[in-house]
């Protein structure tokens, strides 16, 4: 079972089965979104249940991920809609969507092409931080480089 989630790995949902009723309000009814209109979503490996990154979404985000099962994110520095991948080509394809309890963060599970990570990784978290916090470790190999990813800026 992946931790929190009460699912084993690989099992797919109503995503899959084409289960979700975007006319029924019940659910967007149950989130909590921020002032500014957002929620956090969580990407988890749908197959190894690793998160692979944290991102934001407002309700249009939310929206066009459900109806394309792409991840679609909204960028609170550059003030952009965005889907993952766009330009890596390192897209996401969701295979179940969660919240939680509180109705204030939203679990994703996807199979990941390539890195998650704009640093190369294939999760964002491949740092640890070590048992006194006096330094932190990678704890994965990087996939590519940036520049081999996104090309020289």
């Amino acid at each position: 079972m992946l931790p929190g989630c009460g699912k084993q790995p690989g099992r797919t949902n109503g995503l899959d089965k084409g289960m979700i009723q975007m006319s029924d309000n019940s659910f967007w009814n149950q989130l909590k979104w921020t002032e500014d209109g957002l929620i956090p979503a969580i990407i988890q490996d749908v197959h190894t249940g690793r998160v692979v990154m944290m991102a934001w979404m407002n309700r249009a985000s939310l929206e066009k991920t459900l109806e394309t099962r792409r991840t679609w994110f909204w960028s609170r520095s550059r003030k952009k809609f965005w889907m993952k991948g766009e330009s890596s080509g390192h897209v996401q394809v969701v295979k179940d969507v969660a919240f939680d309890c509180d109705g204030d963060v939203l679990l994703m599970q996807v199979e990941q092409t390539g890195a998650a990570c704009h640093e190369g990784f294939r999760s964002c978290f491949f740092r640890s931080v070590n048992s006194d916090g006096s330094d932190f470790f990678e704890t994965e190999e990087r996939l590519e480089t940036p520049e081999a990813i996104y090309g020289k800026k």
